[in-house]
């Protein structure tokens, strides 16, 4: 772990990461690539100095309340966190501003936090992001190691629900000839509809690959499924986009059941839904 300079915390587009990196060793992690210009190893967790300071003077410029989003670049409740507290630091701030929050983890240690999700959205709107890919509790452990296991995931969306947060999946990487099969799909839209989700995000059916998270990936491949490198760079080359063969099949049947359960599955709906900002008055007047 380390430190670093910036002058601003908060995005154009209203979003923070804290933390520059990750130790939760996903093997697909596309944050790995070299567009992101990382210039420390991923694992060295690079940390922003005096940003909760930063945070609140962007906060307070702020002539509107908006949505808050955390979590895209790189993970907010990663095992630092439990001595840094930096992302509960920026919650506390978000709830005294009167900012709504959309926050995406992998990590059940978000829980720490609940009475924290709970005020922000009592007074507006909070919305919980998890990760789910696999169904299959030892295809977790290969793909994620050092994360929580689904089910850990499945029950923080369990405690949400109970609590009036609501939650979006994001059903992503599904990885072709590893986790891309109608049996594992189905295990994890019957999790989603048992959480009562509000929308579930998925761009398609396989994985993104690019300089930086590549090498990386293929690397953890050789290790963990022997002969899958060779049939990836068969199959795919060095293109970006890498579908699975199983891609129209399974977006068929995603479809038909986040329509029968009323679930956004449109990631122009569920983007919508994350990015409105709105008070609980807004709300009631809906109905």
């Amino acid at each position: 772990m380390h430190y670093a300079d910036y002058k601003a915390i908060l995005s154009p587009q209203n979003s923070i990461n804290l933390y520059r990196g990750c130790s939760h060793g996903c093997i697909y992690c596309d944050s790995r690539s070299a567009c992101y210009q990382m210039n420390h190893d991923f694992e060295d967790i690079e940390v922003k100095r005096n940003a909760l300071r930063i945070l609140e003077k962007q906060l307070r410029r702020k002539r509107n309340p908006c949505m808050i989003s955390t979590g895209a670049m790189g993970d907010p409740y990663i095992p630092f966190e439990e001595e840094l507290q930096a992302t509960r630091q920026c919650l506390m701030l978000i709830a005294r501003y009167g900012f709504g929050l959309t926050i995406l983890t992998k990590s059940a240690r978000i829980l720490r936090d609940l009475q924290l999700l709970k005020a922000i959205n009592e007074k507006t709107k909070c919305v919980v992001q998890m990760t789910l890919t696999t169904h299959d509790e030892d295809l977790c452990r290969k793909l994620e190691p050092r994360v929580s296991t689904t089910m850990e995931r499945v029950h923080v969306l369990e405690v949400m629900r109970d609590n009036g947060i609501p939650t979006v999946v994001w059903l992503s990487p599904i990885l072709p000839f590893i986790n891309d099969t109608e049996e594992n799909l189905h295990g994890l839209l019957d999790y989603c509809i048992q959480a009562k989700v509000q929308g579930i995000m998925c761009f398609g059916f396989g994985m993104t690959l690019r300089e930086g998270n590549r090498d990386h990936f293929y690397a953890q491949l050789d290790r963990l499924f022997p002969g899958m490198q060779q049939k990836y760079s068969r199959s795919f080359g060095n293109a970006y986009l890498c579908n699975s063969p199983n891609h129209h099949r399974l977006m068929t049947v995603f479809k038909e059941i986040c329509e029968q359960h009323n679930i956004f599955w449109k990631p122009a709906d569920v983007f919508a839904y994350l990015q409105t900002f709105e008070t609980k008055d807004q709300q009631l007047s809906l109905f």
